[in-house]
């Protein structure tokens, strides 16, 4: 930033006749807006690429539309502003996003610390702790509140017209419904664009699940404008095979194996679970599918009838946990686990591991919503070897060099 011109500051004070902090505070407020409005100007001027009038310089279709009146609270109260528009409707505030009400330092502080996992009460401490007086509880929710339009919008944004892998996970909490406390899932939908990308594609919260609800899942992401997906990698959700089957029938679906292999171990002995381990290793470390079944069939000889829960669930699983056999070592290590949207897991749990029971379904829609946008800010970086990666799926699957 530049020197402040404080001349001109003492000549408007002179010609505004400024006596009173009051008379301060509302040039202060009055300025407050200008600057906004000029940083909006400045925003959408590099959007279309050319300066106000100056139609010489134009090489765009779009233009300026006018402006729509907005209200927002901040720190000096409210200001009114007006946002500039483009026809075409292309042009997004950064400055001051839609749906923001308030640019208050003080609404961001508490946003933050709710995003970071602290309940109402412990906002409440903190807040009266830095400036000396509480806030209501009550507030703090109004406050939180603010960002629902966000959220929902968030859910609803278009999406990319394919992915090379979605993840489908769940992560459970408990939920206070009709007075009662249940425990819901918070279902994760996690991408891989073809730019080898991570990307949260949507959240649900749902008390169960069948082939009938994932079916209004999977419809949404189409809706949202994704046409196909490579692979599924999923972890034995209810119903969802048959759902990817009828709205992405050219989807490879991959149950993940490292859940296979946990609850495989459930059942077992603590005295048989290392034997156990190095047998079934031999079953998924196979380097064909041919391999697995033999191996698998070593397996059932030897552990079957001590076992036969374990041994059950990979039989009756067995195409969907062998999928990733048919492919080359680059693309098995992308699709047979669930590891990536596990890490997002793990980071989701440290946010909400303070909350016992969420009030109600937009509670925990608020908080899940603002981890994931701040977990999300870290993934800059594509995956590893992408570029090997996205050379051999588009050898699998012909159908995506349209989409490249």
């Amino acid at each position: 930033m530049g020197h402040f011109d404080r001349e001109a500051l003492k000549k408007l004070v002179r010609e505004r006749k400024l006596k009173t902090t009051e008379d301060a505070e509302e040039l202060v407020k009055e300025l407050f807006g200008d600057v906004i409005k000029e940083m909006l100007e400045a925003e959408l001027e590099e959007e279309l690429g050319y300066s106000k009038h100056d139609y010489r310089n134009k090489e765009t279709d779009n233009s300026r539309n006018g402006y729509t009146k907005k209200t927002i609270n901040s720190s000096h109260g409210k200001i009114e502003l007006s946002i500039p528009r483009d026809r075409k409707g292309e042009y997004e505030p950064v400055v001051v996003k839609k749906h923001q009400r308030s640019i208050a330092s003080i609404e961001d502080r508490i946003l933050s610390m709710y995003a970071r996992g602290m309940t109402y009460k412990d906002i409440q401490a903190h807040m009266e702790e830095i400036y000396g007086s509480a806030l209501s509880t009550e507030s703090i929710s109004r406050i939180t509140d603010k960002i629902i339009p966000i959220v929902s919008e968030w859910r609803n944004r278009p999406l990319e017209e394919v992915y090379s892998i979605i993840y489908m996970d769940a992560v459970f909490y408990k939920v206070t419904e009709s007075n009662q406390i249940k425990n819901k899932a918070l279902y994760i939908a996690f991408g891989i664009n073809l730019e080898g990308m991570k990307e949260v594609l949507g959240i649900w919260i749902a008390e169960s699940e069948s082939s009938k609800y994932w079916l209004g899942v999977l419809n949404e992401l189409k809706n949202r404008g994704v046409k196909g997906v490579m692979f599924f990698s999923i972890d034995g959700l209810v119903g969802m095979e048959e759902a990817i089957g009828a709205v992405y029938p050219q989807a490879k679906i991959q149950r993940c194996v490292v859940h296979q292999i946990r609850y495989s171990m459930k059942f077992v002995a603590w005295k048989d679970r290392k034997a156990f381990a190095t047998d079934l290793k031999k079953v998924y470390k196979a380097d064909t599918k041919e391999a697995a079944q033999n191996a698998l069939q070593a397996f059932e000889e030897k552990w079957g009838e001590k076992y036969p829960f374990s041994i059950k669930s990979w039989k009756d699983n067995w195409e969907s946990l062998t999928t990733y056999f048919a492919y080359p070592k680059e693309i098995r290590t992308l699709i047979y686990t669930t590891n990536p949207i596990e890490s997002l897991n793990r980071q989701l749990k440290k946010v909400t591991k303070n909350r016992g029971v969420f009030p109600n379904d937009m509670a925990l829609m608020k908080l899940a919503y603002l981890a994931i946008n701040n977990i999300s800010k870290k993934w800059k970086l594509r995956l590893r070897d992408w570029d090997k990666i996205l050379a051999v799926l588009m050898i699998e699957f012909d159908w995506v060099k349209s989409y490249v």
